[in-house]
């Protein structure tokens, strides 16, 4: 979304999908120009990511990276960034319908696909299950996610969500209750949009990864993800001159950035009250 767009416009369709917008994996894949060549070492964050942080995450920067803002709960007393399933649950409670994806706005026959955000309280916090995925896999190998995947012929988002958690991490579907949905979002290199969900479970599940996708399930409370010394945004220009803020939380061996990092971002700007429907900072 540009910088003076409103949710108003993507709800009536008068933001356009820019064209000429590529992934930063395919311009890092076709050497373009601000983007390292072919068999060249890619740049490190231009902020270092916290001492004993981040992961093996393979980030296409490209060289013109640059520090972005600090995160919107900045100046949230810690106490308010510790939250329960309760509390997350009234900051969605009410909101407006979600934000559509540019991409829902535009020609029909875009295939949507759906995530799952699973909170369960320990000890009084809320935790978030994501999910790193396996090292062999043709597309975002080893990059943390949120259980997902595309929705089949004749089946709902929400449903999907549930059974591709189920496939992925043996989640049982009957024990998620969903509370709400995140604004809708696009993905740049599959011409796909994506449905959001945040569910909430009676406690902390039993998991089995699949080993054809997953390779480990992360637990991680909020409080943890709303520490801002472990978020970072940076400013990326793609080559047509497209600015876009790419968020990232340093985990203690993993990096999560791009799609999940802006979901947890508008998650986590919801539940402190910093940011609301249309701040997801992703076309």
């Amino acid at each position: 979304m540009s910088a003076d767009a409103t949710p108003a416009d993507r709800r009536d369709g008068r933001q356009d999908w820019p064209d000429s917008l590529i992934s930063a994996r395919t311009a890092l894949e076709r050497g373009l120009p601000g983007w390292p060549k072919p068999g060249e070492q890619a740049p490190g964050p231009p902020v270092p990511a916290p001492l004993g942080r981040g992961g093996a995450q393979r980030i296409p920067r490209p060289f013109n990276a640059r520090p972005g803002g600090p995160p919107p709960w900045v100046d949230v007393p810690a106490e308010r960034r510790r939250p329960d399933v309760e509390e997350v649950a009234a900051a969605l409670l009410g909101l407006d319908p979600p934000v559509p994806s540019l991409r829902e706005l535009g020609p029909r026959g875009v295939r949507p696909s759906a995530v799952l955000a699973p909170l369960y309280d320990e000890d009084g916090e809320a935790n978030v299950i994501l999910t790193r995925r396996t090292w062999a896999l043709r597309t975002h190998q080893g990059e943390v996610s949120f259980p997902g995947g595309r929705v089949d012929p004749g089946e709902s988002p929400e449903d999907a969500a549930r059974r591709e958690a189920r496939e992925e991490i043996d989640l049982d579907p009957m024990a998620v209750k969903i509370i709400g949905e995140l604004d809708h979002l696009s993905t740049v290199s599959s011409a796909s949009y994506i449905v959001p969900y945040v569910g909430v479970l009676p406690e902390r599940p039993e998991t089995r990864p699949n080993p054809d996708e997953v390779d480990a399930v992360l637990h991680v409370r909020l409080s943890e993800l709303a520490d801002p010394a472990i978020f970072r945004e940076e400013i990326w220009t793609f080559p047509d001159g497209f600015e876009r803020s790419i968020f990232f939380f340093e985990l203690v061996g993993d990096t999560v950035w791009g799609m999940t990092a802006a979901l947890l971002r508008q998650l986590l700007g919801l539940v402190t009250g910093t940011l609301g429907r249309g701040d997801l900072a992703h076309p």
